[in-house]
């Protein structure tokens, strides 16, 4: 498998110091699949060109190993297109012998590696199941030019058609790291079949590498899932951090404690929490879950209630929870207290087997920060999924923000808000997945209300059809 790397930037030898390889001579890596060469068929003060070879060892890829039934390797772990194709492979070698461009760095160049120059990369046999169209709409909405051109099956037997891999040529004025980046993320997308196990470090990976860029791009969740070999989890995870702006965890405390600052002089906080507790308390709830569970408010007032004998709570940030566990003392609280909770990191919006067999669900101001789009999704999560007999949803009422002093017309409670609803559209969503997942719904104001405008807050409590009867 051949990748080159060109440039004519003045002088382009310089490419050399970027790439920490030097143009006068051959460069070979050993890596755990093979060996990677690295030299350079031009190096001009006008033009250079980088080459990277992969000597992919395919008998060294299985030897010692088993398939499933004890046996020696099947044929096709020897026979495949493993050592000719572009995949999982090339990202490897492209993190462990061009690490220092891939992340930007360059001792001797360092102001040259922070500044977008002419590029071309060429891939040899790169997969893609489909057609070209799917390569530029990967490729153009970073900025490159895609030149590609298709393969036969058998050049000698044009009859058997054409197969799934194109030779690529990417032209653009970008820095040399992006290009690293772009390339280190897509091929294995594009291949689909990762030569390693993807577990949830690989959401790191994908964050360091591609979270400059991913969020923005319009095949955000199609990229994420490949290239977390469809694991729908993961894949739920790694989309709700690429959600946020900036620092995730800094962001979202300084946008709650904003809205916490509007919202202080009613004492909302404490009238949700009040709310809840006493449908669970109806429900006669013993256990609950917490879908988005922030640093652990709510628990710890469950807590305080005896009656509350399993307590799950789940968010999609490491860190937060880490504030939670932090706030609820669980390091130090006996262990009866400690035995009743469990804070665990996973979506709201992907089916998760741990957050099933509880009594009573609860989201409190959570939907407002999804996408709508994912509204279904966090729906079907709830009430399928999940499926507690109980599920309490609270939210903001849009119609009363403008009784807040200092929140601007037009302007939502939280900046990470991504809308918030009438009385008449909550009402509208909620009848719409009631019906939808047969539960019945009632709903309750949560503060004072205003004649006009209704409470600052609303509630909708579904309740399973079997629980009724």
């Amino acid at each position: 498998m051949l990748l080159t790397i060109t440039t004519t930037i003045r002088p382009a030898t310089d490419l050399g110091f970027l790439l920490h390889k030097n143009p006068a001579r051959t460069q070979s890596h050993e890596l755990s699949f093979g060996k990677v060469h690295v030299f350079y068929p031009e190096a001009t003060e006008e033009r250079c060109t980088a080459a990277m070879l992969l000597d992919i060892d395919p008998i060294g890829l299985v030897r010692g190993r088993k398939d499933s039934h004890g046996s020696d390797g099947l044929l096709a772990q020897y026979v495949n297109d493993r050592p000719f194709v572009a995949s999982s492979f090339l990202s490897v070698a492209i993190a462990q012998v061009f690490g220092s461009a891939l992340g930007g760095r360059s001792k001797e160049r360092e102001s040259l590696a922070a500044t977008p120059i002419p590029l071309t990369a060429t891939l040899t046999a790169l997969p893609c199941r489909g057609d070209e169209r799917l390569l530029k709409e990967l490729f153009e909405p970073l900025g490159w030019r895609v030149r590609a051109t298709g393969r036969l099956l058998d050049a000698k037997m044009p009859e058997w058609g054409a197969s799934p891999y194109f030779d690529v040529e990417l032209t653009g004025t970008k820095r040399l790291s992006e290009l690293l980046s772009h390339l280190y993320v897509l091929v294995p997308v594009l291949d689909g079949d990762k030569h390693y196990w993807v577990a949830e470090d690989e959401i790191e990976k994908l964050l360091r590498h591609a979270g400059a860029w991913l969020n923005t791009h319009p095949r955000r969740e199609w990229i994420t899932h490949r290239y977390l070999r469809h694991q729908r989890q993961l894949t739920a995870l790694a989309l709700s951090r690429l959600a946020d702006d900036g620092d995730p965890d800094e962001v979202a405390l300084e946008h709650a404690s904003e809205e916490a600052a509007i919202e202080r002089p009613l004492s909302l906080q404490e009238r949700r929490m009040d709310a809840v507790l006493e449908r669970l308390r109806e429900a006669g709830a013993r256990s609950v879950v917490d879908l988005g569970c922030g640093e652990g408010k709510f628990i710890a007032r469950l807590l305080q209630e005896r009656r509350f004998e399993r307590i799950v709570g789940v968010d999609v940030s490491r860190s937060v929870l880490s504030r939670a566990k932090e706030r609820l003392g669980l390091d130090r609280a006996h262990s009866a207290v400690a035995a009743r909770v469990e804070l665990l990191q996973g979506s709201l919006t992907y089916r998760d087997a741990r957050l099933s067999g509880f009594d009573a669900a609860v989201a409190i101001e959570v939907v407002e920060h999804l996408d709508p789009h994912r509204l279904a999704m966090f729906a079907r999560n709830s009430f399928a999924f999940v499926g507690a007999p109980v599920t309490i949803v609270t939210t903001p009422n849009a119609e009363y923000n403008s009784r807040f002093e200092g929140l601007a017309r037009g302007r939502l409670r939280h900046r990470d808000h991504r809308f918030e609803w009438t009385r008449a559209e909550f009402r509208a969503w909620a009848e719409s997945e009631a019906r939808r997942y047969a539960r019945s719904v009632e709903f309750h104001a949560i503060g004072d209300e205003d004649p006009e405008l209704g409470p600052p807050t609303q509630m909708a409590v579904f309740t399973s059809m079997e629980k009724r009867t």
